[in-house]
């Protein structure tokens, strides 16, 4: 079985569980050079915050936008953005990556921002 294939089978069995709880959802892609993170409304309609290591903003003093470093400024930018836009409580989704390294740090940071997962 291919990797993305199954990565993206886990990723929908988490996202269909996040639809019932109806909150807001923290979605997480990890590229080989940059990592993302979107907040999507309960229904996942509308994108609510955005951050990337793409963003001038975020990438200002950072050694590099594909490491651990990089993924805790992003999670930290997209829980000011979240808090700004009224939203503390979210489920996190991490697109069926495993929760280690980059992720992981991105989901601290944000848990350390303010969000509550």
């Amino acid at each position: 079985m291919d990797k993305n294939i199954a990565r993206l089978r886990r990723a929908k069995t988490t996202r269909s569980h996040i639809r019932k709880l109806g909150v807001a959802r923290l979605s997480v892609l990890r590229s080989g050079q940059h990592i993302y993170a979107q907040l999507f409304t309960s229904d996942g309609s509308t994108v609510l915050a955005s951050a990337s290591t793409v963003q001038a903003d975020v990438r200002d003093g950072l050694k590099g936008c594909k490491n651990m470093e990089a993924a805790a400024k992003v999670g930290r930018a997209i829980a000011e953005k979240a808090l700004a836009a009224g939203i503390e409580k979210v489920a996190f989704d991490r697109s069926g990556y495993r929760y280690h390294g980059r992720i992981k740090a991105l989901a601290d940071a944000a848990r350390e921002g303010g969000l509550q997962f």
